[in-house]
Parts: structure tokens; sequence; C-alpha cells
């Protein structure tokens, strides 16, 4: 339900908050669209959503084509967010997966690994979820099943998250 998702989104900000809070990275992943909107977050993130201030840290892991051609052409594309999280992910990181399907092995498989070594998970998908539900802290799946529709409502999810994080770090009598 809409109040659902609302609910999820408050606490994925949440989650996002005091990692920042407490000087940790986010990684963000998924495929296609889902892998343009995973750059475009972490985007926002270390470069500006809307106020001035110093850069978060967040990486997409869809942005090395050396890696991700070579992992999967020599051993599976099923586990390239997975071994990334795995080089690159610390206990108490957030690894953000996102697939509309919440069906994409790749993306369930990098929030399994992400879990396993102590990393948040927050998952933004479609309506139930999919495989990936249970491998997520935070679930935020759209209520809706066409994909189109789903991806607006990412887009707007993750701006209204960028927006909000922003206020909470670095808005007027905050003391980040």
């Amino acid at each position: 339900s809409e109040s659902d998702y609302s609910a999820s989104v408050e606490q994925a900000l949440n989650v996002l908050e005091e990692a920042y809070r407490a000087g940790r990275f986010l990684f963000a992943f998924g495929n296609g669209g889902s892998s343009a909107d995973a750059q475009h977050l972490c985007a926002e993130l270390v470069g500006r959503f809307l106020l001035e201030r110093r850069a978060l840290p967040a990486v997409a892991l869809t942005t090395n084509q050396a890696l991700l051609t070579a992992w999967s052409n020599d051993y599976q594309f099923d586990d390239i967010f997975a071994r990334q999280i795995e080089g690159l992910g610390r206990a108490g990181d957030v690894a953000w997966g996102i697939s509309t399907s919440g069906n994409s092995a790749n993306v369930v498989n990098g929030l399994r690994r992400a879990r396993e070594i102590g990393l948040r998970t927050i998952g933004l998908t479609g309506s139930g979820g999919g495989r990936m539900a249970e491998h997520c802290d935070v679930l935020m799946a759209v209520p809706l099943r066409q994909t189109p529709r789903i991806q607006e409502v990412h887009l707007v999810t993750f701006h209204a998250i960028c927006g909000a994080l922003e206020q909470r770090l670095f808005g007027a009598g905050s003391v980040a």
C-alpha cells in the first residue's frame, strides 16, 4: 500500500542518515534503467542535490566496464555486484539494490553478499519485492507492476531521499 511504501522510504532515509553520520559508504547497483538510476543516485550524493555541501561517499557498482565485462566473461554475470561488494564493502556500509522485478539474480546475489559481510541492505523494486525482498533490511516496493511506472516512482523516491538526507545532514541547524 502507499502508506507501507512511505514508511519504507522513511526507514531507508534513516539507514542512510545513520550510515553517513558514522562515516560509511553507499554502494548502489542494478541493471539497465536501474543501473542508470544507481549512477544518478550516486551522482546526487557525491555531487550535490540542492544544497552546497561536502561530498557524500556513494559508488555505483555499474560503472567499471573492464571489471563488469571481464568478470562476466571469465566467471558469471550473476556475481558482478557481489564480487565488488566483497572487495569494497565493509560492515556498516550500505548496499542499495535496484530491480523493478526484484528478481535480477546479480542484484539478489549482491544484497545477499552484502548482508553476509555486515552491510545494511536497501532494496528498491516493484510490487511484492521478488526474490530480493528476503535480503533487504529495508524494502521499498512500489505497489505497481508495469516497469515504466515503477521506474518513474523510483526516480521520485531517490530524489526525495536525497533532498531529505541533505536537509538532515546539512540543513539549517545541522551539526554535520
